[in-house]
């Protein structure tokens, strides 16, 4: 009897993407494939997901926001007008249509076909051609109860997201999120950066005075500041909060009582601004305090380090901070980041940690620091992040794993995250795992590891979910 021949796709991303040996496509198709999504660390908005918005056009989800398609868009030549400027939105999507068959080899092609293909059931290569019919049938699909914010998430197996959050925050959506019993799981993070931006005294105070408020608190010294802070700390836990997350250059470490922490405090309020090494002892200090607080808490603190950011001082001045302008920086790293942790573990007030960088030049470095302060109390206590920003595509996560597997163990791995501000961005969950299936999968078909499909399966699961379900243990 002839079996008919299956449909060929008239893209390339075939079940098989990415899986290039049978073992690879058997743990994928069978273990990680099935596996809900914890996405512990993004940029969603809150408001957007509590009230399951639904967004009037594709641009206004899928390019809004999106700095990386934003750079391949002026990297062709193509006016700011039709990225971040005036142009109509569906002028915008012909534009990075127009794009797309230029960004083959870059992430982003992968992403955007299969953004396409799992939201949208479109099985089309996008390009100018086809860019005023795609972007209507889309749009149509998004003005469905199928495609609201929420029901996007729950499509991909969402169950856990969280959001990035200032600690002057209300958290208003994620109450709200929580009163409706909103079926994804959404938690704030503490992001506290803006306590020790002290660089330019005049918006640091005035950040000073909202924090004042929102913690109904007097900050007149530096021990008062850490008091709010306290108090935002206790208020976010109180509405599900367990992650702080920290976006650095680099930590800092000096001997406690190099300067006078409140010298320093009255010298930024008298808006005067701080040396060198003044800034990096009031963050260093500022932030060991913090770490404390977590730790109390019983928190995981994250580390983003190595950002070299806003390095264009024109588009700044005209687009903002967060439009594409910054890169990978070549920060040293290791002395600071190791007396800074050890800081806290002498006194056992080191918590649960997470240490991403984004220079892989670094990756052995972090893979190392990571086993020095791993002392048996909790599984994977300190872990080496998974490949961020420039390093979350195919190469950055394959090297993010190798070497943490050369140092330390995959097997406890917490996983994949989006880091994103789109709702249309879990499908890099599934290039992870592809990803990781794939690597696995080619070691055994090298006879580097047992064809143990039962083992490795549940490796794979371990680090796509249940790492980090058991390492967060959000509530």
């Amino acid at each position: 009897m002839h079996t008919p021949e299956p449909k060929v796709k008239s893209t390339f991303i075939q079940e098989d993407f990415l899986l290039q040996s049978k073992m690879a496509s058997v743990l994928y198709h069978d273990y990680a494939k099935k596996m809900p999504i914890i996405d512990y660390h993004c940029h969603l908005s809150p408001k957007d997901l509590a009230e399951n918005r639904k967004f009037e056009n594709t641009s206004q989800i899928w390019l809004a926001g999106d700095h990386y398609k934003w750079r391949a868009m002026r990297t062709l030549g193509i006016k700011e007008d039709y990225i971040t400027g005036n142009a109509s939105d569906q002028e915008k999507f012909e534009k990075w249509a127009y794009t797309v068959p230029y960004t083959m080899r870059n992430p982003l092609y992968h992403w955007t076909h299969l953004e396409l293909l799992r939201y949208f059931d479109i099985d089309e290569l996008l390009s100018a051609d086809n860019a005023t019919a795609i972007y209507q049938a889309t749009t149509d699909q998004l003005q469905k109860d199928s495609h609201s914010a929420q029901s996007l998430l729950t499509s991909m197996e969402v169950e856990t997201v969280c959001t990035t959050d200032d600690p002057i925050d209300s958290l208003e959506y994620h109450k709200m999120a929580s009163d409706k019993g909103m079926p994804i799981g959404l938690f704030p993070t503490f992001r506290p950066d803006k306590s020790f931006a002290v660089e330019q005294p005049a918006v640091y105070n005035a950040y000073l005075e909202k924090l004042a408020a929102a913690s109904n608190m007097t900050i007149d010294s530096h021990e008062q500041l850490i008091a709010a802070l306290e108090n935002r700390v206790a208020f976010f836990h109180e509405n599900g909060g367990r992650l702080a997350d920290h976006g650095l250059e680099q930590l800092y470490h000096f001997p406690i009582g190099t300067f006078d922490i409140e010298v320093l405090f009255k010298k930024v309020t008298a808006g005067k601004p701080l040396d060198t090494e003044e800034t990096a002892y009031y963050k260093f200090i500022t932030l060991l305090e913090l770490c404390r607080l977590y730790h109390a808490k019983g928190w995981t603190q994250q580390f983003h380090l190595g950002a070299l950011r806003n390095t264009n001082e024109r588009m700044l001045n005209t687009l903002g901070p967060d439009t594409g302008f910054d890169s990978i920086g070549d920060f040293s790293q290791a002395k600071a980041l190791s007396l800074f942790l050890n800081e806290l573990d002498k006194t056992d007030q080191l918590c649960k940690t997470i240490l991403y960088n984004l220079n892989p030049r670094d990756n052995e470095v972090m893979a190392t620091m990571t086993g020095n302060f791993n002392d048996g109390s909790i599984r994977g206590k300190v872990q080496f992040g998974s490949g961020w920003w420039y390093m979350d595509q195919k190469d950055g996560m394959e090297k993010q794993m190798n070497t943490l597997s050369n140092m330390g163990l995959l097997s406890c791995f917490v996983g994949m995250l989006t880091d994103s501000r789109s709702f249309l961005s879990f499908p890099r969950h599934e290039y992870f795992r592809r990803t990781l299936c794939n690597l696995i999968g080619n070691d055994v078909a090298n006879g580097e590891l047992p064809a143990d499909e039962k083992w490795l399966g549940k490796m794979v699961q371990d680090i796509c979910y249940y790492n980090a379900k058991n390492y967060f243990n959000f509530q």
